[in-house]
């Protein structure tokens, strides 16, 4: 028992693992087939806990060499106690850290719920000083070799501001797009509109799974697509299980996680 509360509490949460996927998508390219998508999210900084998983993953993620970066939100945590404000302190610190990651096409991110019910505007500015591009119901167009697909991003679905249409308003009907958004079930949605690709956290993948049941916690909009990758109608949806741990600084049978995407052409 002790080897395992040692595990889920000092080895498992600070040990990113990386988890390759191969992603295939009927509007895809291709000349953009082979481009590559590190997705992190849920980091919930704090100095003590989730500041370790985030350190090993820089160099982590260097290493892989990415197109991209995208982060899908929970850069900070509503605290315990206390005013919610306060939590948003965070911000500058873990942007940061991010800022040493590195990619041709930079680093792009989207608010989760944590980070709208602090302070979305701290949030938000220190990312974007720190150089991370913050998409805010709104899709800018990535470009390589003649080719291009959209990266889009919506607000937070918890906080009430997510407006998919007004984020595709600009994308053409017959180009492909990927949207970053943070609450993973509300692919639901998506998938009546022309994406491709969602791209979520959130669920923190259950952050303790005993086997053979399901995780004793998720939040909400995320209790549908937990972890991994998923189908819905002609969208595919992939579910990081995060970074950082919140409440409890523990995990069990989930490690955090770096998701690296390999996008091509599906056949036919």
């Amino acid at each position: 028992m002790a080897a395992l509360a040692v595990d889920s509490t000092l080895l498992e949460p600070n040990r990113p693992r990386i988890v390759p996927k191969e992603i295939a998508l009927r509007r895809w390219p291709d000349r953009l087939g082979g481009f590559t998508v590190a997705l992190l999210s849920d980091f919930h900084y704090d100095p003590y806990f989730s500041i370790h998983p985030l350190r090993s993953a820089i160099g982590m993620v260097n290493g892989l060499y990415p197109d991209l970066i995208v982060l899908t939100g929970d850069f900070v945590s509503v605290p315990w106690f206390g005013d919610p404000v306060a939590g948003a302190a965070s911000a500058e610190p873990c942007a940061q850290l991010l800022r040493q990651m590195q990619a041709p096409y930079g680093l792009s991110a989207v608010m989760g719920n944590h980070d709208v019910f602090t302070d979305p505007d701290r949030v938000t500015s220190a990312l974007r000083a720190a150089g991370i591009q913050v998409l805010s119901n709104q899709s800018v167009p990535i470009e390589r070799d003649g080719a291009r697909f959209w990266l889009s991003g919506v607000d937070d679905v918890m906080g009430g501001a997510a407006d998919l249409g007004a984020t595709l308003h600009n994308v053409p009907a017959d180009e492909p797009a990927i949207l970053l958004a943070h609450e993973p079930d509300y692919a639901d949605y998506v998938a009546r509109y022309p994406v491709d690709l969602q791209l979520s956290g959130h669920s923190h993948g259950g952050q303790v799974r005993l086997p053979f049941l399901r995780p004793l916690y998720l939040p909400e909009l995320a209790r549908k697509y937990t972890w991994g990758q998923y189908r819905i109608g002609g969208l595919t949806l992939y579910t990081n299980p995060g970074l950082g741990t919140v409440r409890v600084p523990v995990r069990m049978n989930c490690p955090p996680e770096i998701t690296v995407l390999t996008l091509r052409r599906a056949a036919g």
